[in-house]
């Protein structure tokens, strides 16, 4: 039996009185209005029964909910509307219906899934003449057109039109809704800030609306690497941001900042053709380098400018002294300025041996920089400054032609190799310059070795294959410098001119299994090399067993302390005089070449003693520290490298007032050439201890600080190379 008018099923009702009202018309004529009103859609009307089944709803309405009359009475209300997410009315329809209340504008939405109807109900609860309750009646809008067109309002207000992601204000939202509620919690959370390299580059040469490309599909590789783990977000221009919760391991979030440079790395397509641009992020962990938006969203951003300078296609953690390290690298790249005019660089040159004859084949150019008031400048220190302040193009014209000029000198079979920035690769002129220098000096083409590190294959790759052919043609030989450490594809390989593939020391770092580092990429390297006609060289080898290795495994070229480090060129003249220039290897050398040597001054824990201890060097899995007699082997301690960073490691070998000690846990990479722990100290931790919550400042944050002054130097006695205690 089909389902009675709404008219007919209230004026049948005894409170129809009530909502026909008192009028000069008939309760017919005013039922006739209403199924007027019912047959348009504009309106409907629904009912239930005590059990809050479907006992009528308008036809119109059925119809929009994807169904017939017929079909949804006796189905109940809420398995056919349901609660829309994030609407509070919605949300309270199942209360509403069962504690009897009236209710007026809860907004549903159909419940199947391909319906996109809106409804807003209202209605009352009825009873009959004996007071028992008999069900609801109410009234049914249909707001879907109202309901999407706000929503996508607010879709607009909170998310970038361009890309999708979050936008600034979202993510100032998000940031502050998150720290808030993770300090109650005392729970971690990274922000990272993204800034793309290169980008405006694309901008000016095939326009904005292939930038507007390749911004969508940045966003959609962000998604990709980032995946489920955060939120992203753009703050305008080419720079995004990360909120990643519940993550303080500065090794993981190393390798995501790792894994999102090498994605947004990878070439373009365009409408207007390829592209290739780059990306460089800051890392900033709150509780520790902030606890408000405005203290993490500013460390973040420090991080982001020292990566950004550091070289770029690179990250950064947050460090308290990256402000001071700011003021510093601008006085040096003032300085650097003033080197040039003073001609206070000078050339240094590394031997290059041929394994086997260990006969020197050639000579790679260093930089030198005596400073008047810092003394001798590595060029691990100037070279990345004078790159982000394009310093490096002058410095590397007058490197090259200072160069050439010496290996004029050398007999014809040494070969002179020099590293060629990106940053001079990609300048106005460079192969020009390059031609001009051997014109004027007369070096053979053939004699020199270009170096070239894979992030200068991600520029733009037409002017990039049309340099490095021209450079073919001038006859120079080409080295793809760090082979293996960037972001070069095989497919490259194939088009590229080079001579060399160059493995980096970072591949001798030691891996699981092997002190030697990860002789199986060497392998693969030395493979793929011999496949393409390469031959293939490797800087950074300071142990004899890594060179007899590397030996056995085919490499032609080394260069490193196991032969020679870098000489002055009137030490290259005295050697080349004296005949034909063989070195002898030698265990001389550093024989774990992945060490950092630093002479820095660090804490150290044993028990309740506290000692300062000088740091001599580092690598990932121990140091050497200077300052402590009598310590034997297997005593555990604890490295307080300060900003929280707490390493236990044991001591595996002494000698006198030096230890040699393994880490319980890997050291990470810290996003610039340097290691880092992965956890420090939580500050909610210290705060249990009475310290505030806040952003760890520089220095010691182990409990021992609490100690009287004097304690524990009565457990091992200090050599007199110990710091002084005193010393602040």
């Amino acid at each position: 039996m089909g389902a009675m008018p709404f008219s007919n099923l209230f004026s049948s009702r005894k409170d129809a009185g009530d909502l026909v009202g008192q009028s000069n018309f008939s309760a017919s004529d005013k039922a006739r209005i209403v199924d007027e009103i019912e047959a348009s859609g504009v309106l409907g009307f629904w009912a239930t029964d005590r059990q809050g089944n479907i006992a009528y709803i308008s036809p119109a309405i059925a119809v929009r909910l994807g169904a017939t009359q017929e079909s949804l009475i006796g189905t109940p209300l809420q398995q056919v509307l349901i609660p829309i997410e994030g609407e509070t009315d919605g949300r309270s329809l199942g209360l509403k219906l069962n504690t009897r209340k009236s209710f007026a504008n809860l907004s549903t939405q159909a419940q199947a899934p391909d319906n996109d109807a809106v409804l807003s109900l209202s209605g009352r609860a009825l009873y009959d003449e004996q007071t028992e309750f008999s069900g609801f009646r109410g009234s049914v809008v249909d707001v879907t057109e109202e309901f999407r067109a706000e929503e996508e309002a607010n879709r607009l207000a909170k998310f970038d039109s361009l890309t999708g992601l979050a936008n600034r204000h979202r993510m100032e939202q998000r940031i502050d809704s998150t720290l808030h509620a993770f300090c109650a919690a005392k729970r971690t959370a990274a922000l990272m800030m993204l800034d793309l390299d290169r980008f405006k580059q694309v901008n000016d040469t095939l326009g904005h609306a292939a930038g507007d490309q390749l911004l969508q599909q940045v966003a959609d590789r962000l998604r990709s690497a980032v995946g489920s783990r955060g939120e992203i977000g753009r703050l305008g221009g080419d720079e995004f941001q990360v909120l990643i919760p519940d993550m303080d391991d500065r090794g993981e979030l190393g390798e995501i900042a790792k894994k999102i440079i090498q994605m947004l790395s990878q070439p373009y397509s365009v409408e207007e053709g390829r592209c290739t641009i780059g990306c460089s992020v800051g890392v900033a962990i709150a509780p520790y380098d902030g606890v408000k938006r405005e203290e993490l969203t500013r460390a973040a951003d420090l991080a982001l400018y020292a990566s950004k300078n550091g070289g770029r296609g690179q990250f950064r953690f947050y460090a308290a002294d990256l402000e001071h390290e700011a003021n510093l690298r601008k006085r040096m790249e003032e300085d650097l300025a003033s080197a040039i005019e003073n001609g206070n660089f000078t050339i240094e040159y590394q031997p290059v041996v041929e394994l086997g004859s260990n006969k020197v084949i050639g000579l790679e150019a260093k930089y030198s920089w005596e400073d008047e008031d810092r003394g001798r400048v590595s060029p691990d220190t100037f070279l990345p400054i004078a790159e982000g302040s394009r310093l490096i193009v002058p410095i590397g014209e007058w490197a090259l032609r200072r160069a050439c000029e010496d290996a004029v000198k050398w007999p014809g079979g040494l070969r002179l190799s020099l590293n060629i920035s990106p940053v001079q690769f990609e300048a106005n002129g460079f192969v020009e310059l390059v031609g001009k220098i051997l014109d004027e000096t007369g070096l053979d083409p053939s004699r020199l070795e270009l170096e070239l590190n894979e992030s200068v294959l991600l520029g733009d790759a037409s002017k990039v294959d049309a340099a490095l052919g021209q450079l073919f043609k001038l006859g120079v030989r080409l080295t793809l410098d760090q082979f293996g450490t960037g972001m070069s594809s095989l497919a490259y390989l194939r088009r590229a001119p080079f001579n060399t593939l160059k493995i980096g020391a970072k591949f001798f770092e030691p891996v699981l299994g092997n002190d030697l580092g990860d002789m199986d990429l060497v392998r693969a390297v030395v493979a793929l090399a011999n496949a393409m006609g390469m031959e293939t060289a490797a800087s950074g080898v300071h142990a004899l067993p890594l060179m007899e290795e590397l030996h056995h495994l085919g490499v032609i070229q080394v260069q490193g302390f196991v032969f020679s480090d870098a000489i002055g060129h009137d030490a290259v003249m005295q050697e080349i005089t004296s005949g034909e220039w063989v070195l002898k290897p030698t265990d001389q050398g550093s024989q774990r070449a992945n060490r950092r040597t630093v002479f820095r001054r660090i804490g150290l824990i044993h028990e309740d003693h506290y000692y300062d201890v000088t740091l001599r060097n580092l690598s990932r899995t121990g140091a050497m520290i200077e300052g402590l007699e009598d310590v034997p082997v297997g005593t555990m301690f604890v490295l307080d490298f300060g900003g929280g960073q707490l390493a236990v490691c044991t001591v595996r070998r002494t000698m006198g007032d030096t230890q040699g000690l393994e880490f319980e846990q890997e050291l990470v990479d810290d996003g610039a050439g340097g290691l880092c722990t992965r956890h420090r100290v939580s500050p909610y931790e210290l705060a249990v201890a009475g310290a505030p919550l806040q952003a760890l400042p520089a220095g010691k944050h182990a409990m021992a600080d609490q100690a009287p002054a004097n304690a524990g130097f009565a457990k091992f006695k200090l050599s007199p190379n110990a710091p002084s205690q005193n010393q602040n």
